[in-house]
């Protein structure tokens, strides 16, 4: 089986990417990271790719005189690079129909909260102000509906006294390292898929989103062996 092509959306600093990268170039995803694209000309991990090697290149929405425009070009972009998986990793940017609709089932987006709390923005301030026990991240598809498709991963970290923003996020953001590899892993693997509106992992369809504290010990394993 060829290596899987993988492209990756980001917008900011790009930690997401550089997980997505060391995993792809270590073996433990069976494939690589052939672009990142960017809709901020300036955004760091742009740099990132480039000092991997990587194509990078930037599709500014401000350079388009319409939404359905930047992403139509964004699409012809993303398909230039024939990719078997779209990993949207801090990509600030809610597509719309047509493009969920041409990547439906290949793309994949991690998001700091335990889905379905917290959709959109400012997870980590509203999980403090809600008095959460836990919080943390999720990988999911990626559907039309913002943050709300099916919810592969999981990974909870305790909301501490005392936390802020800043303290919470980062503890959320090493969750992130580890989940989101490992969901790309499976996608590569054809074990991980989006048929009608759910996921399935491994032929059998999940009726709630995996915990990464309580995977089998096979896939902890694995991920002791890319440590």
């Amino acid at each position: 089986m060829s290596a899987c092509r993988i492209v990756v959306l980001v917008s900011g600093g790009g930690t997401n990417l550089q997980a997505l990268m060391d995993a792809a170039a270590g073996g433990f995803i069976p494939g690589r990271v052939v672009a990142v694209i960017s809709n901020v000309p300036g955004a760091y991990a742009l740099e990132r790719a480039r000092r991997a090697g990587i194509p990078a290149e930037v599709v500014d929405q401000r350079d388009f005189p319409s939404r359905a425009v930047f992403e139509a070009e964004l699409l012809r972009r993303v398909e230039a690079h024939h990719p078997d998986v779209v990993a949207l990793a801090g990509f600030m940017r809610i597509l719309g129909s047509a493009f969920v609709t041409a990547l439906r089932g290949r793309m994949l987006n991690i998001h700091p909260s335990l889905l379905p709390r917290f959709r959109g923005l400012h997870t980590h301030r509203r999980a403090i102000e809600a008095g959460a026990a836990e919080h943390g991240a999720s990988v999911h598809f990626v559907t039309e509906e913002l943050d709300g498709g099916p919810v592969i991963l999981q990974a909870a970290v305790p909301v501490l006294p005392g936390d802020d923003e800043r303290r919470l996020a980062a503890r959320v953001l090493d969750k992130e390292h580890i989940i989101y590899p490992l969901a790309v892993r499976w996608l590569c693997q054809g074990r991980l898929e989006m048929i009608e509106d759910g996921a399935w992992l491994d032929g059998a369809p999940l009726e709630r989103p995996l915990r990464l504290e309580r995977l089998p010990e096979a896939e902890w394993a694995a991920l002791a062996r890319r440590r």
